[in-house]
């Protein structure tokens, strides 16, 4: 049985992932258009973000383009997995409640 993940479940980073899911794999984002869609802060986006790296969820690609400091973000398959599996979960539990 899919197990809720408790590291996507915190309603934020359950917005990143979501919003993340909705590019093809290997696509990127860029932080600020994250940043803007979700209504965050700098901080508040770069300290979810931090976390999902840390599970290995997504990679955070730093650069610049003609020397501005530019970061993208793309969820990885192990993220993609994670994601499947929560969502499968929270749908068997709103399902079970139904009965």
């Amino acid at each position: 049985m899919p197990e809720i993940d408790t590291i996507i479940h915190q309603p934020v980073r359950l917005k990143i992932m979501a919003s993340l899911m909705t590019i093809e794999p290997g696509e990127q984002v860029d932080f600020v258009y994250l940043r803007k869609i979700l209504n965050l802060t700098d901080g508040n986006l770069g300290a979810h973000l931090a976390k999902l790296e840390n599970a290995g969820y997504v990679k955070i690609e730093k650069t610049f383009i003609s020397r501005k400091p530019r970061t993208f973000i793309n969820v990885t398959g192990k993220g993609r997995d994670a994601f499947d599996e929560h969502t499968t979960a929270l749908k068997k539990i709103i399902g079970g409640s139904k009965k």
